[in-house]
């Protein structure tokens, strides 16, 4: 089954994985503190905007990471900098860059991890942001609605080589993040 981009939010970590049908010369990098989804050398040159972005980030205070499939990660962190609970800065982010306007509609999914944990996506057809206790999945296609699922591993690379590895078609690569005796730490898995 092909379920495109997808995340699983727990209430002390979160995994994303990216999969691909048309774009899968892709990786995860890190830059200063931050998981970006960019494009291999090898892949050819596009003017696809949704094919590179920041997909993890933490706030600077260490108090929440904010995983997502694409530009809306950016101004979730930068709400919760702000001071905005984390169900708003997540639902306003979301619904202010609402569905990707790309030939599928492609729905943006969003997480983030702290005190108070939410998944989030925004469909062409609705927006839907959940606080969650446990491990719980929402992906771009098929499983466009957040779902609870199981999430093993604790440690960051463990957890995107897990997403990774998940029965889903077309893995291009993964991250993921854990908070581990007060700090969050994050990993990447990039199919090697």
């Amino acid at each position: 089954m092909y379920v495109g981009r997808f995340i699983v939010v727990a209430p002390d970590r979160a995994g994303y994985r990216v999969s691909s049908r048309s774009f899968p010369n892709r990786k995860v990098i890190e830059r200063d503190g931050t998981l970006t989804v960019v494009p291999t050398a090898e892949a050819p040159e596009t003017d696809n905007p949704y094919i590179s972005y920041n997909c993890l980030r933490t706030t600077e205070d260490d108090e929440f990471a904010v995983i997502g499939n694409g530009t809306q990660v950016d101004p979730i962190t930068e709400k919760l900098e702000s001071g905005y609970p984390p169900r708003d800065a997540l639902a306003e982010s979301l619904l202010a860059l609402d569905y990707e306007k790309d030939d599928y509609d492609t729905p943006r999914i969003a997480g983030v991890v702290g005190e108070e944990s939410y998944v989030g996506i925004v469909r062409r057809d609705a927006l839907l942001v959940e606080a969650l206790g446990e491990p719980t999945l929402v992906a771009t296609y098929e499983k466009d609605s957040p779902e609870a699922t199981t999430l093993e591993a604790t440690e960051p690379d463990a957890m995107a080589r897990e997403l990774y590895e998940r029965g889903f078609e077309h893995p291009v690569c993964g991250a993921a993040v854990a908070r581990t005796e007060g700090a969050f730490r994050t990993g990447m898995y990039n199919g090697e």
